[in-house]
């Protein structure tokens, strides 16, 4: 005996692609808002504070740690081939390849992320965007278009600040703690890290971070239910649907920058 009925199966592929269609929507209307919302750039000069002071601590102390550990397992690694003053050279190509982008994505989503979401979500539940509607301003060109465009500035500054303080951890402990030579620590950053292919390609991929983790928080707090169980199931969703967003995304640009 069937738990579903074909009915049933029909009406939630209809709605799926209704959200997604909905969603399709959204971006477009919100990439079509770049020259109006520019315009009024006190908005999302704003937004870029918001969000970078609820993200930067976070991400300048993780970067940090992420940095002490790299240096102290990349040495000892390559300490057993007798290429430990190459430590440098690891270290940055890991962060500005690899781990800038996608922790600074994975955190950005998880602290500035949901209080997008929640921030929606809860003006959402309390009919403000509603009356907005009834007063025929469009909340989508004065609520989610300045957020939209201010992550999409903060998430490769975010991963710059990240690469940079893990760079600064990594020497501190392989120069600093261990005696890594110094010069050989900065030549070899400076001669085998590329400005475009390694730093480019990195930033590349934060700025398609920042559209995804941004554009999916401001989503989810749109289309929360109006009540406290929809805002932190929203908020939940929020997390769990960019993460694996950026995972995603992340093995795809490397496939086709690296390759």
């Amino acid at each position: 005996m069937s738990w579903y009925k074909p009915s049933d199966v029909g009406f939630a592929t209809r709605s799926k692609l209704a959200d997604v269609g909905l969603g399709a929507r959204l971006f477009l209307r919100l990439l079509l808002s770049l020259p109006s919302t520019f315009r009024r750039f006190g908005l999302v000069r704003d937004q870029i504070h918001f969000l970078g002071n609820y993200s930067l601590v976070i991400i300048a102390v993780s970067g940090l740690f992420v940095g002490f550990v790299f240096g102290l397992q990349g040495y000892y690694t390559l300490q057993r081939f007798g290429s430990s003053d190459a430590l440098g050279l690891l270290v940055t190509l890991t962060l500005v390849r690899e781990l800038g982008p996608v922790v600074t994505a994975l955190l950005f989503a998880g602290r500035a992320g949901t209080s997008l979401t929640a921030e929606i979500g809860l003006m959402k539940a309390g009919e403000q965007i509603s009356v907005m509607e009834m007063m025929a301003v469009d909340p989508v060109q004065r609520i989610l278009a300045p957020r939209f465009w201010a992550g999409v500035i903060v998430m490769p500054l975010l991963a710059g600040v990240f690469s940079a303080m893990g760079v600064i951890g990594g020497w501190a402990v392989g120069v600093v703690m261990i005696g890594v030579d110094a010069g050989s620590f900065w030549s070899q950053i400076q001669g085998g890290v590329d400005v475009w292919k390694d730093v480019g390609n990195g930033v590349i991929k934060s700025v398609v971070f920042g559209f995804t983790v941004t554009f999916i928080a401001l989503l989810q707090g749109f289309e929360a239910q109006p009540t406290p169980e929809g805002v932190a199931s929203a908020t939940t969703r929020t997390v769990v649907v960019a993460s694996l967003a950026v995972l995603g995304l992340d093995f795809i640009l490397t496939a086709m920058m690296f390759t």
